[in-house]
């Protein structure tokens, strides 16, 4: 990215065996307690981000979707991140063009805070404190849909190299 760094695997590591399947079963009762279908296409595109070390561009998921190694159709993989987003299970970092887990549990919408480390790529999402931020907007009588923030710079691991 802009540093020069080798750090090959972030402090964020992603999720795999019964912690997967557990994330992925929640991930189903959410959907079934809102009427909503986590249907093989969404689950598998939740089921990849969830694996991943870092943040995934629409173009990985596609060529990683098919467990035989056949890529996805481009709209299966965009339906599917659509869905995500708009039920809370991701997010789209807009500086990176790609999309994260969302790993704040039982929100389908909140603000968004990400690191974004600049050296390994990993991604960690935070609540932030936007309140005073709303209240301005709600007296100006501005209507929020949504807060992204990105603060990019270097996370633990890679400082310590």
């Amino acid at each position: 990215m802009g540093t020069e760094c080798h750090h090959g695997d972030g402090p964020h590591v992603g999720l795999s065996g019964s912690d997967l399947t557990a994330a992925l079963g929640e991930a189903e009762r959410r959907c079934d307690s809102t009427q909503e279908r986590l249907t093989a296409p969404r689950r598998r595109v939740l089921e990849l981000l969830l694996g991943a070390d870092a943040p995934m561009k629409a173009y990985d998921l596609i060529a990683a979707y098919g467990a035989d190694g056949e890529p996805a159709k481009p709209p299966t993989v965009y339906r599917a991140l659509e869905f995500l987003e708009r039920l809370g299970f991701a997010h789209r970092i807009e500086s990176l063009n790609a999309y994260v887990p969302c790993r704040m549990e039982d929100t389908a919408t909140h603000s968004a805070a990400f690191l974004i480390c600049e050296c390994c790529g990993a991604a960690e999402e935070f609540e932030p404190d936007f309140a005073a931020e709303m209240e301005a907007a709600a007296r100006s009588g501005y209507r929020v849909r949504a807060v992204t923030l990105e603060a990019r710079g270097l996370c633990p691991a890679c400082q310590a190299e």
